[in-house]
């Protein structure tokens, strides 16, 4: 991967590239930002600028054997610690060196842009939760330990390394107290919080900010070919998160359906048309579990940003204009003395689905104590 081809982040490849331009390559580098912000398309961009030998000031060349490697992640020394599970296929010790295949792939297909929920899905590993086991640790260990075999320096790329268990990342910390000559580490983590701090008190932090909307909105067009309204919609919405712009831009009917429903819903509940209440929980019977929850949370968020309205804090509610029109009209009835109610509300109404209640009558009882809670001052 090329740094042309990182969504945004122009701040953050200006000082990967002057850090190769300059030979200041630190041997240990935590990338450091939320999801969906370009982590590991930026680290997988700095690695091939790292080995490329025909780089240009502001990129690797993109055309050369290293590159061409690079771009399939078959290159010798660039080297995997990913989050894996037991699967049909690996039914015991599960370690990143069994799933690379899987890994290009997986990679490859997303342009860099992942998560470990579309990864746990993609290995079908149920409802197991990844982790970095010790024979991670000893496999990287064992690889940089021997001299590179095409470029001149090792990389090892450690993504989602808050998946560490104790023993992996206190082997791993052997490596990067005295780390192998001309070997870099580029830890990728969401969670500072979850690294151990003598992880954290060896390596240099590359903090990677979300993306901007117009980042995201100008992305969405090219990649997607979707109109400016679209794609400025979904943007909105992402709050910064391109695998959730993507998202929102697939699910874009569903969500217009959401706000649609909601805000019909509201209308009801303000006016305590109780028989047309009872009518509409009839309809919601019928739209699906998973698509009741939906609404359900869409109704929290809507809740959520009327607290930054009424605390003159609009300018960063990320919803497109007509949602938000809506949502500033909602807030001044959503106070103090409702607003916990109201998402303890819906919350226990998705825990109620969730455990295969009654559509109808949940949403019957949400809807009648709606009427008086949006009365509450």
């Amino acid at each position: 991967m090329q740094f042309k081809d990182v969504i945004g982040q122009s701040a953050v490849k200006q000082r990967l590239i002057a850090s190769v331009r300059e030979n200041h390559v630190p041997h240990a580098q935590l990338f450091l930002g939320p999801a969906g912000c370009g982590k590991l398309p930026l680290a997988l961009a700095y690695a091939q600028n790292i080995l490329c030998p025909n780089r240009t000031e502001t990129d690797s060349c993109g055309v050369c054997p290293t590159c061409q490697k690079m771009q399939k992640l078959v290159h010798p020394d660039l080297h995997f610690v990913v989050p894996t599970a037991t699967t049909k296929k690996i039914k015991s010790n599960p370690e990143s060196d069994l799933f690379m295949e899987e890994w290009r792939e997986y990679v490859t297909q997303n342009q860099g842009y992942v998560d470990t929920s579309s990864w746990y899905t993609f290995l079908d590993v149920e409802n197991k939760q990844g982790y970095m086991s010790v024979r991670d640790a000893a496999s990287l260990l064992r690889k940089l330990s021997m001299k590179s075999y095409e470029g001149e320096y090792k990389i090892a790329i450690i993504w989602m390394a808050e998946k560490m268990r104790t023993d992996t990342a206190n082997k791993l910390l052997k490596l990067l107290e005295e780390p192998p000559e001309k070997t870099v580490f580029l830890l990728i983590a969401e969670d500072a919080e979850e690294l151990l701090a003598t992880i954290k008190s060896r390596t240099a932090l590359v903090k990677i900010p979300a993306l901007d909307t117009a980042s995201i909105e100008a992305a969405l067009q090219q990649r997607y070919g979707c109109d400016q309204q679209q794609a400025r919609d979904a943007a909105m919405i992402s709050e910064g998160n391109w695998l959730t712009a993507c998202q929102s831009f697939k699910d874009f009917e569903d969500h217009k359906f959401f706000f649609a429903t909601f805000q019909q819903w509201m209308r009801l509940c303000f006016r305590a048309a109780y028989s047309e209440l009872i009518d509409f929980s009839a309809n919601i019977k019928t739209i699906g579990r998973e698509k009741q929850k939906e609404l359900l949370d869409y109704g929290l968020r809507i809740v959520r940003n009327s607290l930054l309205f009424n605390n003159k804090l609009a300018e960063i509610v990320m919803l497109p204009e007509d949602e938000k029109t809506f949502n500033s009209k909602f807030a001044p009835f959503v106070n103090p003395a409702n607003i916990a109610q109201i998402a303890e509300l819906f919350e226990e109404a998705i825990r109620h689905i969730e455990r295969n209640g009654n559509a109808q009558i949940i949403f019957t009882d949400v809807s009648f104590k709606m009427i008086g809670l949006l009365k509450k001052k």
